[in-house]
This record gives structure tokens, C-alpha cells and sequence, in this order.
């Protein structure tokens, strides 16, 4: 069985949702009926630091006391900090305390030991056995602080299963036994939290079968939460309809703190049309945005009150983009999305005045002005360098080299990164190109990183001298890191070649060209990190299960996962820019990354990003509130429409 990661290490970065589950309730009167006060000075205010969320600062005036205490006084304050370094995310010096800690040989001390136990068992993901030792802690006659605490941590283990009914039906058990407001809404919120970080699915067929009005109710705003990610029309009408079906629902309470857009209620285009390429050399790309865009509208459908229609149009078999688009009109679209390929915007810029607003999935050229109305959307090579600028930036390096193809999409790369980097205070040493005609880069390499001169100096001394010397060439050392802006296939030979030639030391930073998906082993890349979309390398909770959906209905589009994400965003971006004020959008967090407008009608991403690990991509943290922009590609080598003046390049690197 696959298990979800426990709610309490769940983090959502929108603030309506940041509100982390607790993994245990602190042992005290917070909770308990009837509320004493904790006995001591130190103890009561350790208490109260926890009740206002300073679980760190609470964990440390626990660990003080029992430092001074010894026996089993010593065990229950070691125990108390535990819990506050769960709560607070510390899990190694929890994990640390936890072991200095001896089973109890039975009582009370015993009880709390196991509860604390088992929190432990849940944020490692051991669900299981977490459940197996609190319904055996259940059938005891706890304290009333510890039956709290232990029916939380059941709610906790079932959530984590996968069995939400039972886990709402456990947490509505235990409200009915809280006598004051603020309990009563921690508790609700740890209800809320646990239904954030389970299956939609699941939720979905949850709600179908329970028979209870108020289970069902909690169960399907979960569902319409966790399948929306809480933005978006289906969310925010959703929340409308599920408000009018479940009056005085307890879960209202949780609603009235979350920021859901009053002014965009109902605001969203009925009729949608999508142009795309669904014939001729780039028919598998216009097919992959068509599946994630209708994956995205099935996924938010069920909270609109109208449901909207979308018409799909082939480009290619309509005549061109003009044409596509004046069909669209006439059969009355609102809104309309696409086209794909650049020379198809740029023609479509330049044919209409846009009666209809339309969002393209390319970029016009730079010194092109878009027309009022149009609206911009692209996965874009230069900005994946520049997010390799601003996030190697962040992680502290400061002197760069790069090496990029000798080709055009190569020199717009290194453009794009010498360009933010540099702007940032950075400095690009130096550069070289490499062509994908040989596999070998030996003399490239070595002039970047100084070699061969290392070499000359060598081969001057030994002549001078007249005899052999020990000799190990030596790289330049004022590199912080590497820029490689490269394929899989070259990224392989690339990285293994750096290494030979001493340079495997350096942190490599790439594009998500380098992650091609082409069932080849990654081993020889472990340790570059690169910018990718979110849908490949970290799903949010709400998109998680749609790669691998993807994945089962159409594999021959597996490489083309990035196209699916973009055409998900694509659906959740109609609904904001139809009902933008001012040119402004609220950001979205998308399949593609974090999504804003800039002034000029463009959207951009700011991304995820992974690091090689034993050939796998391992998901990074990062900065996102860096002003990072928009990126992305893929990799199999499409035909050049000979119309377009940037033709593709593996897949979709040249949209």
C-alpha cells in the first residue's frame, strides 16, 4: 500500500492553507474538560507558548525542566518536548529526545509513551502500526487529556491510511467532548488539514457512500479542496453550491478563515474554444495540451453551476489560426485558448483585433506589441536559464561557466542566463560551445576550465628540464559552478567528461532539457540540479494522481508530460484573465509552477526543482518567492514546420 505523507508534515504555500496538522495535541488543559491549569511556573508557561504555536520555544522550557528532574517526572517533560518538536517540524532532535527515554513499565507514564510512540510512527509514515497501538491504547481508561490526544492521533492514522470517513467520524466524536471554542476549532482545523492531504478520489467515493449528513458534508468540501487545490472556478463556485446544500454545517467555520474571491464568484467564460495542432508534424504536442486541458476542466466541472462547453479546433484543418480563431467567434466562444506553435501567434497578433479574448500558448517576439485582449502563456527556454541565474544565486555561488550548444537555441540560453545573472550581481567567467556531433568534449572542457593550460605550463617545464615530473593537471579555481544547458543524451557524456577531467567537484546547474524521460539510466547525472515543472517533479496534492493517470490512458505521450501540465494551467487560467481588473491576476499555483501576469499581458512561472539522486530526480526546496519567470521543454526531435521561424527542437523545446 502507498501511503500519503502524514498531515502534519504536509505545507501548503497559499496562506489560506498554511495551517500545518498538528501531529500531536499538547498534554495539558488546553483540551481537557473542565481546562486546570498545569501546577509550576515553567510548565504553565511552556504551556501557554504551545497553545500560541510556539512549539520550538515550548519544547526547549520542557527539555530544561527534565533536565533538572529525574525519574519518571524526567520521562513525562522529556516526552511533553517530544510532542512540541513534532509539532514544530523537529524531527531529529524529537526523534533524538525520544530515545533517551526508556519504555515505562506500565501506567499512565506507559500511555503517554506509546501515544508519543505512535506520532512518531505517523511522521515517519507508518501508519499501520501507529493505528495498531492507538486502538489498543483506546480500549484504556485514559486520563481525559490523554483519550484527546489519543483520538487525534487515530483520526491521524486513518487520514494517513486512506480511510477519511472513519478519521471525520473519530474527530466528530471527539468535539462532542470540547467544552470551549478554541478546541473545538482546533479540532475542526485538524479535521480540515487531514482531508487537504488525502486522495480526492478517495474523498470523492467517500462522500458517495456515507449516509451521515455531516460526514458527507466534511468529506465533500475535502474533496472539492483537495481536487481544485482550493483556486480556481471550481473551488470558488464550488464553495458557493456546497454552502447553499449544507446550512450550519460545522465545516462553515473552517470556510470563514480561508480567502476565497468573493468578486470572482460565477465569473467565467460558458463557451471555450481550444486551437490547437491536432494534424500534421506536431499533432502528438496540440494532442497532449488537448488531454490536459480537459483533464483540468473534468477535474474543476463539478464545481461550476453551469457547466461550461469547450470546442475543440484544428488549426491545421481549419486554414490556418485567423481562420480557427473567426470560427471560434462565430460559434459564439467567450473565451478562446491557443494557438500553439510561435509563427501561429504571431500571424493570429497580427490578423485580428481580438473582439474575443484570447489566451496564446506561445510568446510573441519581443518587439512585437500585443493587441488589447491577447493574453500570453509559454514554455520558454530563456526563462528556464534565468532561473538557473536566480536560484544558483540563492544557493550562494556567484562565479559561473557555462556550456551550451553551438546552436541557436543554445546561444539564446546563455543570452538569457548571462543577461539575469549578471544583472544580479553574478559573474560569467567564460563559456564554450559544443556540438553534439562527437561524443567527445575533452578539449572542450579542458579550455574552459583552464587545463590545457595547466597542460602547456607542464609540457614547457619538462622540455626546459629535460626529464619526466609528476604531474596532475589542475582546473581553474575561481569557479563557483557550472551552467550546462544540455540534453539528456549530452548531459550524460557531459558530466561523466567533467569529472574526468577534474572538475566533478563543481555543483552543475541545467534546464529541464536535461531530464528526458527516455527510459535511459540517469546515474551519470547525479548531482546536477535543474528547473522542471511542478506535474513532473513534485505534484502538488491536488494534481498527484494525474501523472500517473496520464501515464496509464495515453504512455505513448509520456515524454509529453509537460505538455499535459500546460495545457491543466491553461484551463485555470481562462477563468482569472476573463474576469482580470486592471490587467492584475491573482496568482495560481499551477501544474507548470507558481503562475502570475506581468504588465504586458504575459504569464510566467516561477519553478520547482530537483536534483539527481542514484539516477532519479529527488524534488528540492525552494525560494519561491523569488522573481523567477517561465521555463520548459521536453525531448524527441519533431519535424520543423518550415513556417515557422523557430522550429521545434526536441518536442517542445522550441513551442
Amino acid at each position: 500500500m502507498n501511503f500519503q505523507r502524514h498531515p502534519a508534515r504536509q505545507l501548503n504555500r497559499k496562506a489560506s492553507t498554511v495551517a500545518v496538522l498538528l501531529l500531536s495535541l499538547i498534554v495539558g488543559a488546553c483540551e481537557t474538560p473542565g481546562g486546570g491549569a498545569l501546577g509550576g511556573s515553567a510548565e504553565s508557561r511552556a504551556e501557554r507558548a504551545a497553545l500560541n504555536g510556539e512549539y520550538q520555544e515550548a519544547a526547549g522550557i520542557y527539555i530544561g525542566l527534565a533536565a533538572d528532574a529525574s525519574g519518571a517526572e524526567r520521562d513525562r517533560l522529556t516526552l511533553l518536548a517530544v510532542d512540541n518538536w513534532l509539532d514544530a517540524g523537529d524531527t531529529v532532535r524529537a526523534r533524538n529526545a525520544f530515545r533517551g527515554v526508556t519504555q515505562p513499565q506500565g501506567g499512565e507514564l506507559l500511555w503517554r509513551w506509546n501515544s508519543t510512540s505512535a506520532a512518531m510512527l505517523l511522521n515517519e509514515g507508518e501508519a499501520v502500526r501507529a493505528r495498531d497501538l492507538l486502538e489498543s491504547l483506546s480500549r484504556q481508561s485514559l486520563p481525559p487529556d490523554l483519550r484527546l490526544r489519543v483520538e487525534a492521533l487515530r483520526a491521524d492514522a486513518w487520514f494517513q491510511l486512506q480511510e477519511p470517513t472513519r478519521a471525520v467520524e473519530l474527530l466528530m466524536q471527539r468535539e462532542s467532548w470540547l467544552d470551549d471554542r478554541r478546541s473545538i476549532d482546533r479540532n475542526r482545523e485538524r479535521l480540515w488539514n487531514g482531508l487537504l492531504v488525502s486522495d480526492p478520489r478517495v474523498l470523492r467515493g467517500a462522500a458517495e457512500m456515507a449516509t451521515n449528513p455531516t460526514v458527507r458534508g466534511w468529506l465533500t468540501l475535502g474533496s472539492l479542496a483537495t481536487a481544485t487545490g482550493q483556486q480556481g472556478i471550481g473551488w470558488s463556485n464550488g464553495v458557493v453550491h456546497w454552502r447553499e446544500r449544507n446550512a450550519g454545517h460545522p465545516a462553515m467555520s473552517v470556510l470563514d478563515t480561508l480567502e476565497i474571491p468573493e468578486d470572482q464568484l460565477l465569473a467565467y467564460p460558458r463557451r471555450i474554444a481550444l486551437l490547437l495542432p491536432l494534424s500534421g508534424p506536431t499533432a502528438s504536442a496540440g494532442k497532449a495540451v488537448q488531454n490536459g486541458f480537459l483533464g483540468a476542466y473534468f477535474a474543476s466541472a463539478g464545481g461550476l453551476d453551469d457547466r461550461q462547453s469547450i470546442r475543440i479546433y484544428d488549426v491545421n484543418a481549419e486554414g490556418g489560426p485567423s481562420a480557427a480563431y473567426a470560427s471560434a467567434v462565430e460559434d459564439g466562444a467567450e473565451f478562446v485558448v491557443g494557438p500553439l506553435l510561435r509563427n501561429n501567434v504571431s500571424e493570429l497578433a497580427n490578423n485580428i483585433l481580438v473582439p474575443v479574448p484570447v489566451l496564446t500558448l506561445n510568446y510573441l517576439p519581443d518587439e512585437s506589441l500585443p493587441p488589447p485582449g491577447l493574453f500570453q502563456f509559454a514554455l520558454a527556454p530563456e526563462d528556464e536559464a534565468v532561473s538557473v541565474a536566480t536560484r544558483a544565486l540563492q544557493d550562494g555561488h556567484g562565479k559561473a561557466v557555462a556550456l551550451v550548444p553551438n546552436s541557436n537555441w543554445g546561444r539564446r540560453l546563455l543570452t538569457a542566463f548571462a543577461t539575469e545573472f549578471e544583472g544580479r550581481g553574478g559573474t560569467l567567467l567564460d563559456y564554450r560551445n559544443f556540438t553534439t556531433e562527437s561524443p567527445d568534449y575533452s578539449r572542450t572542457i579542458e579550455e574552459l576550465m583552464g587545463l590545457a593550460g595547466s597542460v602547456s605550463r607542464y609540457q614547457r617545464l619538462r622540455a626546459n628540464l629535460g626529464s619526466p615530473l609528476q604531474f596532475d593537471p589542475r582546473r581553474r579555481q575561481d569557479v563557483d559552478f557550472i551552467f550546462l544547458a544540455a540534453d539528456g543524451a549530452a548531459g550524460r557524456l557531459l558530466k561523466s567528461q567533467l569529472k574526468f577531467h577534474y572538475s566533478g567537484d563543481l555543483p552543475v546547474y541545467s534546464t529541464s532539457s536535461i531530464y528526458a524521460m527516455d527510459g535511459r539510466s540517469n546515474s551519470d547525472l547525479n548531482g546536477i540540479r535543474f528547473a522542471d515543472t511542478p506535474w513532473i517533479i513534485a505534484p502538488q496534492s491536488w494534481i498527484r494522481y494525474l501523472p500517473d493517470v496520464y501515464q496509464e490512458y495515453w504512455p505513448e505521450e509520456r515524454r509529453l508530460g509537460r505538455l499535459h501540465a500546460m495545457g491543466y494551467d491553461a484551463y485555470h487560467l481562462v477563468a482569472p484573465l476573463f474576469a482580470a481588473r486592471n490587467g492584475t491576476m491573482p496568482e495560481i499555483d499551477g501544474a507548470t509552477g507558481v503562475l502570475y501576469l506581468d504588465a504586458s499581458g504575459r504569464v510566467h512561472r516561477r519553478l520547482a526543482w530537483a536534483e539527481f539522486r542514484r539516477g532519479e530526480p529527488v524534488p528540492l526546496p525552494g525560494d519561491l518567492d523569488a522573481p523567477l519567470r517561465t521555463i520548459d521543454e521536453d525531448g524527441t526531435v519533431l519535424p520543423a514546420d518550415p513556417d515557422d521561424a523557430q522550429p521545434w527542437y526536441e518536442e517542445t523545446r522550441e513551442l
